[in-house]
């Protein structure tokens, strides 16, 4: 991988690189990496083999900037057939961010059927053309390849999504890693509207029942409602194999340069 990574180890700190800053202000990080490092160190921690990952909740209360950060995490509860893991953002010394992660053991489904939502038809993400538009990824945040609609418009929105830098420089990419640090993404693709994206998410939660099994991760916009400025969306997950979980954010009214 050639792309510059978003943070570099430094013993038990995080380095953010310039690539890491997002979209609200240009002395902060983007949301997705506070997300995707969180969630990575609690896996690589405290997950195992036999439990699932199966909801990453983040709480994202201060913009922290590019200064040197480290994770800290608590065990909640390590049982038998659930461990809660919880993990806090230090940028600076200060607090950032809260994460709390809920692994669940493996086992087998129950005998019977239960209704599900019907799997989205897409064509697979080798078939479909890159998205020309950088400002689509971010500047090279990731890459896209579009399904139907796009950011801010209305109707049906649906896109595949792979990474295309390293998370911590030299780490390779987990799958849940691989999905947690995308899963911000559910925030401008259910909050944007026809005048751009003017909702900032202050949270995300991650459900999965499983992992994905390729670089693609789908991303379908189901949800979104805002009232007084405090708005929700929401997003099914998806692989190339069908559906993996969902995203669902929590949002504010806000315009570049706004702090928290």
């Amino acid at each position: 991988m050639t792309n510059e990574p978003f943070f570099s180890r430094d013993g038990d700190r995080f380095i953010p690189n310039p690539v890491s800053r997002g979209p609200w202000d240009p002395t902060s990080l983007h949301g997705r990496v506070v997300v995707g490092l969180l969630g990575r160190e609690i896996e690589r921690r405290h997950g195992a083999p036999d439990f699932m990952p199966a909801r990453l909740t983040v709480d994202m209360y201060r913009l922290p900037d590019l200064s040197p950060a480290e994770v800290v995490t608590r065990v909640v509860r390590d049982g038998k057939r659930i461990k809660v893991i919880d993990a806090e953002f230090i940028s600076a010394g200060v607090p950032m961010a809260r994460a709390t992660c809920q692994l669940l053991r493996r086992t087998q489904n129950p005998d019977g059927q239960v209704w599900s939502p019907p799997r989205w038809e897409a064509p697979a993400p080798g078939d479909i053309p890159a998205l020309e538009d950088p400002r689509g990824s971010l500047g090279g945040m990731w890459t896209v390849r579009p399904i139907a609609g796009a950011m801010g418009t209305l109707g049906t929105r649906r896109l595949w999504m792979s990474e295309v830098r390293e998370l911590i420089g030299g780490d390779p990419w987990t799958p849940f890693a691989r999905v947690a640090v995308g899963c911000d993404f559910a925030s401008p693709f259910a909050n944007a509207g026809d005048k751009g994206l003017a909702y900032i998410n202050s949270d995300v939660t991650l459900y999965l029942h499983r992992l994905p099994v390729t670089e693609w991760v789908g991303y379908e916009v189901v949800n979104h409602g805002a009232t007084d400025g405090v708005a929700i969306g929401e997003c099914f997950l998806h692989d190339e194999q069908g559906p993996i979980g969902s995203a669902t954010v929590a949002a504010l009214a806000q315009r570049v340069g706004m702090s928290g």
